[in-house]
């Protein structure tokens, strides 16, 4: 199967090139990522990440991989911030609480397809306003669910404790999604 994953994320590429796995990018603009009230936090990114899939035309021999990753805090859905004071009141809110950081991945081939969630919970130290506008400025946070990578400046000072999949808050559950294709392509 020629693997393809649909995604201009750096940290998804990179994470998926952590498998040791050959794959193609490829993107379709312009796609819907809206969904309806009422689903569950582990729901949304699924269903998203299903909808992503269904946009993609396949060859037989392709196997597509999509992802949406939200931010769950307090019953409210953290997406993407629409600017930089959108990122400084999500990281505000964040502040002193734990999260949950929850990614859906659909597997589609041909003829299958397979969603999946991970969940991961991760807790922030009390941010000062001078720690956020900081981390806002320098970093420019607008393209991450909830207004940060743990990977940057604002994880190495901001984040006291982490449950589950470090890999899930950089937007792929890898582990769980290598136990997923293995068995996808083994049916």
């Amino acid at each position: 199967m020629k693997i393809i994953l649909a995604s201009n994320s750096p940290r998804r590429k990179g994470l998926l090139a952590g498998l040791d796995l050959e794959f193609d990018v490829r993107v379709v603009s312009g796609i819907d990522e809206s969904y309806p009230d009422g689903l569950s936090m582990r729901q949304i990114p699924e269903f998203i990440s299903r909808k992503k899939a269904e946009a993609y035309v396949l060859a037989d021999d392709e196997l597509l991989i999509t992802a949406d990753t939200i931010v769950w805090v307090d019953g409210e859905v953290l997406g993407k911030p629409v600017d930089e004071s959108d990122a400084c009141r999500m990281l505000r809110k964040l502040s002193g609480k734990t999260h949950q950081v929850i990614t859906g991945v659909t597997l589609r081939n041909g003829s299958d397809v397979r969603t999946f969630s991970c969940v991961t919970n991760v807790t922030f130290a009390s941010l000062d306003d001078a720690q956020i506008d900081y981390y806002v400025r320098k970093y420019k946070p607008l393209d991450k669910a909830g207004a940060y990578g743990i990977q940057e400046w604002i994880g190495y000072v901001g984040v006291t404790g982490l449950e589950g999949s470090y890999y899930n808050v950089m937007g792929l559950p890898v582990q769980r999604l290598s136990e997923e294709l293995r068995h996808f392509l083994n049916k």
